[in-house]
């Protein structure tokens, strides 16, 4: 690796603090821009590029069927990488200052109904035992807190506070927030730690969930497992843990909560985020206001 993207992963990791797998994806696409320069162009440097070669690798990805999305994500990591090297005073200008991104289909993520909850958290039976205890606990917190995987899955013992039913989080570029603990949840925490407590062995004992082998969950593990518990109640197409905070965050809409506070809940840095989630609450709000104006009832 070259210094100039060598300094750009430390910058990644060190001051815009990106968690490993988005720093290694960036770098990744950086380096498969600077393969097909050489290929294309016969061009070794990553700063003398002009937009007119990175379109073409834009062209090249469509025509090579990668989707507007993926390739939109291509390009916003060759962005940030020369939005780095105008900052560190290596190129004058950025040759992406001025591309727009290609247009994508606004996928319209279809939250799980408060019957569908119920029914997985109050009909379905789960395995007796530990993971039983710990699968109906891990999806309760999803609805409870909208608390994302990757916090799920690293979330600390330490962090855990049942005494004043809080639990401290780890969010995206290492914001930490806290999140507040309904009974419900105190309740199934206190059980599921005490039958933590029987496992044969525990290897990763710093983390609250773990697996029947005492090793913290992974990705694939705990989309598994949301799948299957959803697949018994739900004909959904998608049915993942980032469904069940899509859910966390509709549903408080939909009972009246203010946006603002949902922000604050979910750990997003701007409303904009938050705001993809009330186009769910807006057929709720037709049913209000259809009750409630005056006009309607003529």
């Amino acid at each position: 690796m070259d210094n100039s993207k060598q300094a750009f992963k430390d910058y990644l990791q060190l001051e815009k603090k990106y968690s490993m797998h988005t720093v290694n994806g960036y770098c990744q696409d950086v380096d498969f821009f600077e393969v097909f320069l050489k290929a294309e162009f016969d061009q070794e440097s990553l700063l003398e590029v002009n937009y007119s070669q990175i379109r073409s690798w834009i062209v090249s990805l469509v025509d090579a069927d990668v989707s507007n999305i993926s390739v939109n994500r291509k390009v916003a990591s060759l962005k940030c990488y020369y939005k780095f090297l105008l900052k560190t005073k290596q190129i004058e200008v950025n040759p992406l200052l001025k591309h727009k991104a290609l247009k994508t289909p606004k996928k319209i993520q279809i939250p799980f109904s408060e019957k569908e909850l119920d029914m997985v958290l109050n009909q379905l039976k789960f395995p007796e035992g530990f993971e039983g205890i710990r699968d109906k606990l891990i999806i309760d917190l999803f609805y409870t807190t909208g608390i994302r995987r990757t916090e799920l899955i690293h979330l600390k013992v330490s962090n855990v506070e049942t005494s004043n039913k809080t639990f401290k989080v780890l969010g995206k570029r290492n914001k930490e927030r806290i999140l507040p603990m309904l009974p419900v949840i105190e309740k199934q925490m206190q059980l599921y730690f005490s039958e933590r407590a029987n496992l044969e062995q525990i290897k990763d004992s710093d983390f609250f969930f773990l697996t029947q082998k005492g090793v913290k969950l992974n990705d694939s593990f705990v989309y598994r497992l949301i799948n299957h518990y959803f697949s018994h109640v739900s004909e959904k197409v998608k049915k993942s843990p980032h469904i069940l905070r899509h859910t966390f965050a509709t549903h408080l809409l939909n009972n009246g909560a203010d946006i603002n506070s949902v922000k604050e809940l979910l750990g997003h840095s701007s409303l904009a985020s938050t705001q993809v989630y009330t186009h769910s609450s807006l057929s709720e709000l037709k049913k209000v206001y259809g009750n409630a104006h005056p006009r309607n009832q003529k």
